[in-house]
């Protein structure tokens, strides 16, 4: 029984790599595809473990569902040369303006009591220009501030754009939302 969990795994794990170079897909492709194998992924290894079948469905469909709903609501892809240009001048915008407001707090607080200063958050999330072959309502690129520097060259299409200050997971890194650049 080891073995046929072991080739299930390896299958499985082979498929989903194999699905990981799927970049052009749509976002409901892509939640089908991720959905479906995570499914498969959670729920065989179960039942070849001989876990009762009314524990094994629910956990396995729900690990489909909570897969394929983050596949279908943040699509990854590469950035164009366009796209960078708009993040990178967006998050450049964006810690100019923080720039000037921290200075004209400084020149505020020597007439009145301080206000709270302006914290800029190591990693942001920048409005960039949405991709042709997806139907997205925002696209954004990830910056970290102290670098000074776009983290890496992936677009994340979003079904809908954030609220700005909003704090969301991108891969493995928390951005705050900043839009266009407002603070």
């Amino acid at each position: 029984m080891k073995t046929t969990l072991f080739k299930v795994t390896a299958l499985a794990t082979a498929i989903s790599l194999a699905g990981v170079g799927c970049s052009n897909m749509t976002p409901g492709e892509n939640a089908a595809l991720f959905g479906s194998l995570s499914a498969v992924a959670v729920g065989v290894p179960l039942a070849l473990a001989g876990v009762d079948p009314n524990i094994t469905v629910p956990i396995a469909a729900g690990a489909g569902v909570l897969a394929g709903a983050t596949a279908f609501l943040i699509a990854k892809h590469q950035a164009t040369v366009e796209q960078r240009r708009i993040a990178e001048a967006r998050a450049l915008a964006y810690l100019a303006r923080v720039q000037r407001e921290q200075a004209r707090q400084i020149a505020a607080s020597r007439v009145q009591p301080q206000a709270a200063p302006i914290e800029v958050p190591r990693y942001i999330a920048v409005a960039t220009a949405p991709s042709e072959n997806y139907k997205s309502q925002s696209a954004v690129m990830v910056y970290d501030t102290q670098r000074q520097a776009l983290v890496g060259n992936d677009v994340y299409e979003l079904k809908s754009a954030p609220k700005v200050g909003t704090v969301s997971k991108y891969d493995t890194i928390q951005a705050t939302y900043v839009g266009a650049g407002e603070i």
